[in-house]
């Protein structure tokens, strides 16, 4: 077990984050419009992915169009957000914290993908979801909602 305070554990991952991506984001324009212009954002498929989770999952069955469309978005932000976390030397394990807000696209992706894949009965991935945010930062889960 990896945790923050493991001398011997790998260091934090801290991503660099997207300042024009966050930006446009904060600014309220459509994430949509923003994963096109950077697609290597994982914070703007996490807006998407969350945008069409949200309400998908408040009747009795969930909306398997939505949320279909949640996991596919979620999934390319999540892959988007392996990338960078590879590039700046996470070796697929090791701290990611949710305190260091850049990192926070990739673990809502991460979490998106595990409401997605919990939906629609994938529960072998909402587990390694859950098991990689905690690997990453316990307090992502619960920051998440998924506790």
């Amino acid at each position: 077990m990896t945790s923050f305070g493991d001398l011997l554990g790998p260091p934090p991952t801290l991503l660099p984050g997207d300042d024009e991506a966050e930006s446009d984001l904060l600014n309220g324009k459509n994430p949509a419009a923003v994963a096109a212009a950077y697609p290597s954002a994982s914070i703007a498929w996490a807006y998407l992915a969350e945008a069409a989770l949200d309400g998908a999952l408040d009747g009795d069955e969930p909306d398997l169009e939505r949320v279909v469309a949640a996991y596919a978005y979620a999934r390319t932000g999540y892959h988007r957000g392996l990338d960078q976390l590879r590039r700046h030397g996470w070796k697929g394990f090791g701290p990611v914290p949710w305190s260091h807000e850049e990192n926070r696209g990739f673990l809502r992706c991460v979490g998106a993908l595990a409401r997605a894949a919990q939906a629609v009965g994938e529960e072998n991935e909402y587990l390694r979801c859950l098991d990689l945010l905690n690997d990453s930062d316990p307090r992502a889960i619960t920051e998440l909602g998924l506790d």
